[in-house]
């Protein structure tokens, strides 16, 4: 049975950097994709960033492109986001996934994830 752990998150001022850090087991990283999602209080879950098996593509939400880098190492199932520039409206809970190929779903939709981390708290003070 597959897993993943996220971890990493924590309170900063606007403008300030967080790395949240992804482990995953149980399954094979040739096969599955991993993503970072995130959901605010009152709002629905939403994709921030995904990356494939190998690393060489990456996808980021508008609101995140440019101040946020999804990577993952090699021959491994860790990823990491790194989140700079950092801003009030960033603010929610934060949970890595990993997606099997061949569901053929939009990047961003959590239906195309299999397993799924409970959470890591990201909170950006003005």
């Amino acid at each position: 049975q597959g897993q993943v752990v996220d971890s990493g998150g924590g309170s900063v001022q606007a403008g300030g950097s967080l790395r949240l850090s992804c482990v995953g087991s149980g399954y094979s990283g040739e096969d599955y994709f991993m993503g970072w999602f995130r959901q605010a209080p009152g709002k629905t879950r939403e994709g921030v960033a995904h990356i494939d098996n190998d690393g060489q593509q990456r996808i980021y939400a508008d609101s995140v492109r440019g101040r946020f880098s999804i990577s993952r190492e090699k021959d491994s199932l860790t990823a990491y986001l790194e989140m700079n520039m950092l801003k009030p409206e960033d603010t929610a809970m934060y949970y890595c996934a990993a997606g099997p190929y061949g569901r053929w779903l939009p990047w961003n939709d959590p239906n195309g994830y299999e397993y799924w981390g409970r959470g890591t708290q990201v909170t950006v003070s003005s």
